[in-house]
Parts: C-alpha cells; structure tokens; sequence
C-alpha cells in the first residue's frame, strides 16, 4: 500500500465500505463536484491507494450531493499553484513553456493522463452516477469498467458549443456509437439514465436512494471472484476494446482538441470561444472566468454549470 495518507484529503473521501472494497468519493459538492486541479491529483492518490492495496479487489468512485460531476472547474483559484506544487505522474514536461506546447502538457498530465491511467488500473471499477454529468465529468464515468446510474443521472457534452472538438478523453464513438456521439457533440443535449443504458454506456438503472446500495452489493458479489483473474479479464476487454481502433482515434482527437485551443487563442485572446462563458455565467461572472482562462496554464476546456 502507498505512504498517501487518505485522512488528508480535501477534496475527496476515501472509504472501505466492504470487505474487498475500496469506495473513493468525490467532497466538492458545494462546486457540483467541478474538478479543480487538487481533486484530479487526489483522486489520483487514491485509486494509487486501492490498486497498490492487495486487500481491495473492486473499487467504487462515488460523488457527494445531488450531482456527480460538473465538469472542469474554470473558477479553481489554486490550480496554477497546486500543480506546480505536485508531483507530475506521466512523463511529459514543459509546463511552463510558451504558445501551445505548456497547454497541451499540461491536459497530457491531469486530462487525456489520468483518465487512460485510471481505465487500464489492474482492478474492476464501478461508477455509481447521480444528477448532471457535464463534459470533464464523463472523463471520471467512461474510464470505469461498470456505470450504476440513479434515474435522475443526465449525461452531457457541452464542448463544441466552447468552441472545442469534444472532451479531451474522447471515448464517445465507444460508449453511444458514431451517430449518437455526434448529435451528443453537435447539439450538446443530454442523454437521460435510461437512454444511456439504451446504448450501452451504463450497466444498470436504479432509484437514487438505491445507488449507494445497489452498487455496493454489485462490487461485493464482483469481490469475490479471483483477483488475477479479474485483472486479465478486465485488460483483455481494454486491448480488444484498443484493437478497434480505439487508442488511435484517442490520440487524434486530443490534437483536434489541441488546435481547437491554439484557433480560439488567436481568435479570441483565450482558449474557449467567450460566448460560451456569457451564456454559462453571465457578464459579471465571465469577466472573472476569463480572465482566468487567458492567463492560467491550468485553465481547462470544460465548465462547472
């Protein structure tokens, strides 16, 4: 087991709700649990916790509150310092250079990184997914091998309408299919609990009140089968999942989102289309917001809504 000392969380709570299972829970419900930089490392540290921890075989990611994930935080006021201040996991470097090079190391590291990262870690994962899921939000959701989904659970990708070509851990065409992942992307509708299941991007649909329960039972009953089975099933469904194609497209659409970044910067002074921001905050907000976007190596393509 890792020396990360879960008690010092901020931003998340690490639980061991069963025997076997770990459940790591998102604590920035008073932000609709928007994803600033410290949360994205801290969880980080925890799935660390339970995959290095041999007596966790399944492991749980929760959210506080009524919503499970607002997206990106573009109002996280100790990004920049937080990230300066950590560690880097992958091995990318020039955070701090100048024109897009800083931009693009920068969503390698806490964006397009952790979120392959934390779909090839070596144990099952559930997501159990309440109220509005926005953009950065499905980049929590899609790298979990299982989605448990409350009835009231919506699923969003509001991207293009900032001016960008779709979240940068860009699994739509595997989660929807091609034709629903554009309409998702061209009119950044939502797509209810029961129509994501539809599709097959969500395993089960529950009453709210059952979440919690539902999905603990489900992660119990996954426990007691052989770890190292589990482990190989699990990456044998990621490579046939890689060998469609899917690690390739990955890679280029995260250089459209890239030059989606680079075209608003020379169009608009900032990394997201600004209409975007009114419509979202209003002037007097949009002001602060970007500001922040222009200026921040951390600033992210997503929105807290």
């Amino acid at each position: 087991m890792t020396d990360v000392d879960v008690q010092r969380f901020e931003t998340i709570v690490y639980e061991r709700p069963a025997d076997k299972v770990a459940r790591i829970v998102l604590n920035r419900a008073h932000a609709r649990n928007a994803q600033s930089i410290r949360l994205l490392y801290e969880l980080n540290d925890a799935f660390n916790v339970a995959a290095q921890d041999d007596s966790v075989s399944v492991i749980i990611l929760a959210a506080d509150g009524p919503h499970f994930s607002a997206g990106h935080d573009l109002r996280d006021e100790e990004g920049p310092e937080y990230f300066a201040a950590h560690d880097r996991v992958g091995t990318w470097c020039g955070f701090g250079c100048a024109g897009a090079q800083s931009q693009m190391a920068v969503e390698k590291e806490v964006y397009l990184g952790f979120s392959e990262r934390w779909r090839n870690l070596p144990k099952p994962t559930i997501a159990a997914v309440q109220g509005k899921v926005i953009a950065g939000g499905l980049m929590l959701v899609w790298p979990c091998d299982i989605v448990v989904a409350a009835e009231d659970a919506q699923f969003q990708d509001n991207t293009v309408a900032m001016g960008v070509a779709g979240a940068e851990f860009f699994n739509h065409p595997f989660e929807v299919g091609v034709r629903k992942a554009k309409e998702m992307l061209f009119t950044a509708d939502s797509l209810s609990a029961v129509e994501a299941r539809q599709l097959g991007m969500v395993n089960h649909v529950v009453e709210r009140e059952a979440l919690a329960d539902f999905t603990l039972g489900l992660a119990s009953r996954i426990a007691e089968m052989p770890l190292f089975a589990l482990r190989l099933a699990k990456e044998s469904v990621n490579v046939a999942q890689d060998n469609q194609g899917r690690a390739t497209a990955m890679q280029t659409s995260f250089a459209y989102h890239q030059l989606c970044h680079s075209h608003n910067q020379q169009v608009h002074g900032m990394l997201i289309d600004p209409s975007f921001l009114r419509a979202t905050f209003g002037d007097k907000v949009s002001r602060d917001v970007t500001a922040r976007v222009t200026t921040s190596q951390v600033s992210a393509a997503g929105a807290q809504s």
